[in-house]
């Protein structure tokens, strides 16, 4: 059913078709850093192009296109960095968002492939080249990062973990989610559950915020090892979308299994409506799934809170936080054991 007020007209859809193009422009734009370099100083195109070893003419019309996408300021023949720009995509500021954006990059590829991943129902993103997989890898990490950043303190001031003492974050990369749960929640300590690769970063990080004392790390798949056990609260965070359905009610299995009896799992993912038609980005996202794994996909909000239910979790319920693009965190606990 379309939702939309009203009926989409000819430009509507011809600005669909070219939608493509701001995206990959700001891309272009953090790929070559010219941020960092316009938030110290305003510079001619031709100066930056011979600092950032570049083609005048294309660098030109680049700088000219991000001006109109008000990402930068042109000032008589030189640019500079808009306070937006230079706040979230400047290598050299605290807030750089460049790492996601990067990340997002990286995904352009399998996109423009989506008509042979819909005809095999196989993944065709581009793992062929090992020069790039250390910078995609570094992108997608510091842009999970990047993007939790964002969420988590809010979330972790909403979520309820008043009583618990010690916390799992399952596949929980950098850690971030794990971090603002202690810092909020000053008599938790966490455990930081990912595969080994991602060790050295989760600790740097943790170590940075000051909880190295109170968040450790553990390497392994979270498939086929086990996650450990004695834990009264699990966070698993957009991890699901990455699997299909049995490997998700597994993991969701298993992680139960790790909840001492009274505690509870969080799930964060995109989450559709039981119509799978809605919210877009949800809907968007299977897609991204379709085309970078064997397996995954955005679920539903039935279908999740029946892995829950599958896994013998009780009061399962959709916590009333308001989130970006669609997401949204279920809850429910281990039933204590009838002693009776």
């Amino acid at each position: 059913m379309n939702k939309n007020p009203l009926p989409m007209t000819v430009p509507d859809l011809l600005k669909l078709a070219s939608g493509c193009w701001k995206p990959c422009t700001l891309h272009a734009g953090v790929k070559l850093d010219v941020f960092s370099h316009l938030a110290t100083a305003p510079m001619t195109a031709a100066d930056l192009a011979e600092r950032i070893c570049v083609d005048p003419r294309g660098l030109d019309q680049l700088l000219h296109a991000l001006v109109a996408m008000e990402l930068l300021d042109k000032q008589d023949d030189r640019f500079v960095a808009t306070s937006f720009s230079a706040d979230h995509l400047a290598r050299q500021s605290p807030r750089y968002l460049g790492h996601i954006i990067l990340h997002h990059h990286f995904l352009v590829d399998g996109w423009s492939r989506l008509d042979e991943a819909v005809r095999t129902g196989r993944p065709v993103r581009n793992r062929s080249s090992h020069a790039n997989d250390g910078i995609e890898r570094q992108s997608f990490l510091l842009g999970m990062y990047n993007l939790a950043t964002q969420l988590a303190p809010g979330i972790a001031a909403a979520v309820d973990l008043e009583g618990r003492h010690r916390l799992l974050d399952l596949a929980g990369g950098p850690g971030t989610y794990a971090i603002h749960f202690c810092h909020h929640n000053p008599s938790l300590t966490a455990v930081i559950f990912d595969l080994p690769t991602t060790r050295p970063f989760a600790e740097q990080t943790v170590a940075s915020h000051g909880l190295a004392d109170r968040i450790g790390f553990v390497g392994g798949d979270v498939v086929h090892d086990p996650i450990g056990s004695g834990f009264d609260a699990v966070w698993i965070s957009h991890l699901l979308h990455s699997e299909g359905p049995e490997t998700c009610a597994a993991i969701v299995a298993k992680a139960a299994a790790a909840l001492d009896e009274g505690g509870v799992l969080f799930i964060q993912e995109f989450i559709l409506d039981d119509s799978r038609t809605a919210p877009i980005h949800p809907a968007l996202f299977a897609l991204n799934m379709l085309i970078g794994t064997p397996e995954g996909r955005a679920y539903a909000q039935g279908e999740l809170t029946a892995m829950m239910a599958g896994a013998g979790l009780t009061a399962v319920r959709r916590l009333p936080i308001d989130l970006p693009n669609g997401a949204g965190i279920l809850a429910a606990e281990r039933k204590p054991a009838d002693r009776s």
